[in-house]
């Protein structure tokens, strides 16, 4: 049965060929090597993370398992009230056809802030990743359940040598043993099951204990409350990406930090 990932990396694919066509590789290079100097993504979150919480803000228009999410979508004021409320990092949503996203957005919200940047799309080739730094993208995703290990290592060497971080993505435990022989410190955890799209916070519960010490755990999806945020802390993720719970409300600066508000001092472990 084809799932919804299987549905988009098929698009995606075509997407890529369509673009290569119209674009060459020689004119995206030229493109990411007069973009902005990356900011720091990893390092910013780790930072964060040392005294508090390290926050992933991510700016999303609309999902397929959720449709439109917010209607008065304006990524550059979006990106500024992630700013002022506390946000560390932003994640910019580029896919259209599932998430009404675009290149521009992340343009646009980069622009507005002084945060870092990840371009939150669906990585399969190398020419994505000149893309994302030619858009001044501070880092990439690369979600294991949708690409080999030769997929991936090659995206996250390219990634590096554009000076770019890589959050790698997974949410069972045989895509977090395949992404400990990755080089990046940023081990995702994804609490939302790409195949069925339900959600639950056992998933970080179950496989943080898992993650060697030297990566950085951040927690994705289904973060509602402090009192969330503090639950998987306890399991060594002081970094999150969150979206649509802070996407929904009217005041986006104001949930930003009130979701932020006490977090667990003690480093947590299970």
């Amino acid at each position: 049965m084809s799932t919804i990932l299987d549905r988009i990396k098929s698009y995606k694919l075509q997407e890529v060929a369509d673009r290569k066509a119209t674009r060459k590789i020689a004119d995206v290079e030229a493109a990411a090597r007069h973009a902005i100097a990356p900011r720091g993504f990893a390092r910013a979150l780790s930072e964060a993370a040392s005294s508090g919480y390290g926050l992933i803000a991510e700016i999303k228009k609309a999902s397929p398992s959720k449709g439109l999410i917010r209607a008065d979508f304006n990524p550059p004021e979006l990106a500024r009230a992630y700013e002022l409320g506390g946000a560390t990092c932003l994640s910019v949503l580029t896919d259209a056809p599932s998430f009404q996203g675009a290149d521009a957005f992340l343009v646009a919200a980069h622009a507005a802030t002084r945060l870092p940047c990840l371009r939150k799309d669906f990585m399969y080739d190398t020419y994505q990743v000149a893309e994302a730094r030619a858009l001044n993208a501070d880092c990439i995703l690369i979600i294991l359940a949708s690409v080999s290990d030769a997929q991936a290592a090659e995206l996250e060497h390219a990634a590096f040598e554009w000076g770019m971080d890589v959050l790698l993505e997974v949410h069972d435990r045989a895509e977090l043993d395949r992404a400990t022989l990755l080089k990046s410190p940023l081990m995702g955890i994804n609490n939302r099951n790409l195949h069925t799209f339900e959600v639950t916070l056992n998933t970080t519960r179950d496989l943080a204990r898992h993650v060697p010490e030297d990566r950085m755990i951040v927690s994705e999806s289904g973060l509602f409350t402090p009192a969330d945020l503090a639950e998987v802390a306890r399991y060594g993720a002081r970094c999150f990406l969150i979206g649509e719970s802070l996407m929904r409300q009217e005041d986006v600066t104001a949930a930003t930090r009130a979701i932020l508000q006490r977090p667990l001092v003690a480093e947590g472990g299970a």
